[in-house]
């Protein structure tokens, strides 16, 4: 099948004999493959399988570890994601087991799908009989390998740091791993499975808690805190604090050491480009440019107007011309010689002369006021403008009953604009009439002015407020002694009322037989008196919120001190977000409590639902498990605390362990902490130097063996570390 890897193949694997072992650490975070007697594993890989489609082709291929970013643009990763073989530590998933050791075998060089070689394979404490079993089946039956082992990573790390002179034979092997945490007791080398204990706390829950306390903080980055990167921050920042509460005062107070122990992360950042003013040349060049425009654009405005004028004059005189040939003609041949012309009749022409009369005067730019006066020059002609008013239908023509129509309609438009142009002559001079009373009632006496100002003002907010409460649920009860809203009879005036009874009187009566509701005149009036909507009260609010305005703003030019009641209402409102420009600081990352907040869930499972014993409190579970063992012996042990596993390269790991399995074992006990020489790869180091013994296949079995005895032997079967 096809594998898409940045890892290259092994070209040496024909050179190794049959009978050199494979070694493979199979952890739940990566996966190492190498040869028996080495130092280094030859393949390292991230133990997750990707299964993603060809969006061109459609082909499927698997991507097995890691893998370049860049190719994911080429395959639909949609509807496959990442997936592990492992359901805490304990491997379930033996088909994306399959894939992974296709690619590790490939990768390591071998030709085929037999392996002629001894293979050594890690798995985890007390691991089920029935994945053992599987991984036993999938060895044999898919791959062909002759001889099966399998050993605790845990275990290989701490014989291979024994060898080193690191820990002793007796001692508690504390592994924090990347999904769950082990505690194995080592007695004369050999671990004591019965005093192991577990927690389902590691690596993992640390990144995706810190990941989650970074998705929470800058929501707006969420899309940065992939899980390769947070896994990043997590092994290059975070700690493990010696007195966490101690810590995090530490960070409230937030001194200079606090800010020491801050770490920023700056995310790509383009500072926007600066616009430089433009110079002295430049301004003046931008301000010809504009003059020469303005100047192009007043010539086309005056060659327009222009043009406008000349043909108005030219209608104009037309139309005159037009009216001195009608003197000569006779009132009986004026419809034959206007005929040809448009018009109907010589007061239409007039109209006409007019209207062009006075687009002209407004082309020209004479002020309007001589406009006005032209008008009200022409107000008492009235007859001479509408001439056909007077005159009786019967009299005239259908061409001059369209006519009269038409005048009516311009002298009754004609007679609205001087009603309503009167009528804000005459406000505006009551207007100023009552200014000037107030002002000579102000110099009279200013504060009682101002008082009487206040008390009308209070009155005339109250009287609003009143009936804004009426036209909604306010105050009073609504009939049912309930607090809180008033009944919609109480809401309606008088005139809403009476349209209410009409229509429930009418609905009332046709119901009585045969509905002939618009058949009599009175039904009618009836209709019009119900659509009609008399409520005058709709105008009063309008009346009073005016007077209140007017009130208003007269009380804050006399009182400075005067604030209105709307603005009191709205004295704290919403504050609108504001937009800035972002700058350097709105992409970076701070990392300040979570650096040591995360990895305090080793010792505090609980903070992430875990209800289970912390790392320093299940090395005491472990020994008690162990007991009774003798006083030397549990000194021996706790003198020989060996911790290795990702998690434990954490700084500060070892002190703090010292703290905390202090306060749990009596006075004067001997506690030392040592850690692994390097606690990732010391597993499979001391896998493969486990292998390379003469009596190594003494601790195998074979395809024959696992088939003979079954799975209550294969349920026994376990390694022995000293050979």
């Amino acid at each position: 099948m096809p594998f898409i890897s940045k890892i290259e193949r092994q070209s040496d694997y024909h050179l190794f004999p049959s009978t050199t072992p494979i070694v493979i650490d199979n952890g739940a975070s990566y996966f190492r493959i190498g040869w028996a007697g080495e130092t280094e594993p030859r393949v390292i890989f991230r133990n997750i399988v990707q299964r993603p489609r060809h969006k061109a082709t459609g082909e499927t291929v698997t991507i097995v570890g890691d893998h370049d970013p860049a190719l994911l643009r080429y395959f639909d990763c949609t509807r496959s994601g990442p997936r592990s073989a492992f359901d805490s530590n304990v491997v379930y998933q033996f088909e994306i087991m399959e894939y992974i050791l296709d690619f590790a075998f490939d990768r390591l060089g071998a030709n085929g799908s037999r392996i002629d070689h001894p293979v050594l394979i890690t798995e985890c404490v007390c691991n089920p009989v029935q994945s053992r079993s599987k991984m036993a089946e999938l060895l044999f039956e898919t791959y062909g390998v002759p001889f099966v082992a399998f050993g605790v990573d845990a275990a290989f790390s701490y014989k291979y740091n024994q060898q080193l002179g690191v820990c002793g034979k007796d001692g508690l092997a504390l592994c924090p791993g990347f999904t769950t945490t082990h505690v194995i007791p080592f007695i004369d080398g050999e671990p004591v499975y019965k005093g192991s204990c577990r927690t389902n706390i590691g690596g993992y829950h640390i990144t995706d808690y810190l990941k989650q306390l970074l998705s929470l903080k800058y929501p707006h980055h969420m899309t940065r805190f992939t899980w390769e990167k947070v896994e990043d921050l997590k092994m290059e920042h975070c700690y493990i604090a010696q007195d966490y509460f101690s810590e995090v005062r530490l960070f409230q107070k937030g001194d200079k050491e606090a800010e020491d122990k801050t770490r920023c992360w700056q995310l790509p950042w383009i500072p926007p480009p600066t616009e430089e003013p433009p110079s002295e040349e430049e301004v003046a060049r931008k301000a010809a440019i504009r003059e020469r425009q303005g100047q192009r654009l007043r010539e086309m405005a005056e060659a327009k107007r222009s043009s406008r004028i000349n043909e108005l004059e030219n209608e104009l005189h037309g139309l005159e011309f037009l009216l001195q040939q009608l003197e000569h003609v006779e009132e009986h041949n004026i419809p034959s010689f206007l005929s040809e012309t448009g018009y109907v009749s010589k007061q239409e022409i007039e109209s006409a002369v007019q209207k062009v009369t006075q687009s002209l005067r407004k082309a020209k730019g004479e002020p309007k006021g001589d406009q006005a006066e032209a008008e009200e020059k022409t107000d008492p002609a009235t007859n001479e403008r509408f001439p056909l008013i007077n005159i009786p239908d019967n009299m005239l023509t259908p061409e001059q009953l369209k006519e009269k129509r038409r005048q009516l309609f311009l002298k009754t438009t004609s007679e609205g604009r001087q009603r309503a142009k009167q009528k804000r002559f005459e406000s505006e001079l009551e207007r100023e009439r009552k200014n000037q009373q107030d002002e000579e009632k102000r110099l009279e006496n200013p504060e009682l002015y101002l008082e009487q100002l206040r008390a009308k003002y209070k009155d005339l907010s109250e009287k609003v407020e009143q009936r804004k409460r009426l036209k909604t649920n306010g105050n009073h009860t609504n009939g049912n002694n309930f607090s809180g809203g008033v009944g919609r009879g109480e809401r309606l005036n008088a005139a809403q009322r009476e349209r209410m009874r009409l229509l429930t009187t009418a609905a009332f009566d046709r119901g009585k037989g045969e509905d002939t509701f618009g058949a009599r005149d009175e039904d009618w009036q009836l209709y019009k008196l119900m659509s009609k909507d008399n409520d005058d009260d709709d105008e009063g609010p309008d009346q009073d919120e005016a007077e209140m305005a007017r009130l208003s703003s007269r009380l804050q030019e006399l009182d400075p001190t005067f604030v209105p009641k709307s603005e009191i209402i709205t004295s704290q409102p919403v504050e609108v977000p504001r937009l800035r420009p972002l700058t350097k600081e709105d992409f970076q990352i701070l990392l300040g409590v979570e650096r040591f907040r995360c990895p305090e869930i080793l010792f505090r499972p609980n903070w992430v639902a875990v209800d289970q014993a912390g790392l320093d409190e299940m090395t005491g579970v472990s020994i008690r498990r162990l007991s009774p063992v003798g006083q030397e012996v549990e000194e021996r042990l706790t003198n020989s605390i060996f911790i290795t596993g990702g998690s434990s390269l954490f700084p500060g790991m070892s002190k703090r362990l010292v703290a905390g399995i202090r306060m749990i074992r009596p006075c004067g006990s001997p506690i030392r902490v040592v850690k692994a020489s390097d606690p990732v790869l010391d597993a499979w180091r001391g896998a493969a130097a486990y292998a390379t013994a003469p009596q190594f296949l003494t601790q195998t079995f074979s395809r024959t063996d696992y088939y003979e005895k079954g799975e209550d032997w294969l349920r026994r079967y376990q390694l022995r570390y000293t050979l």
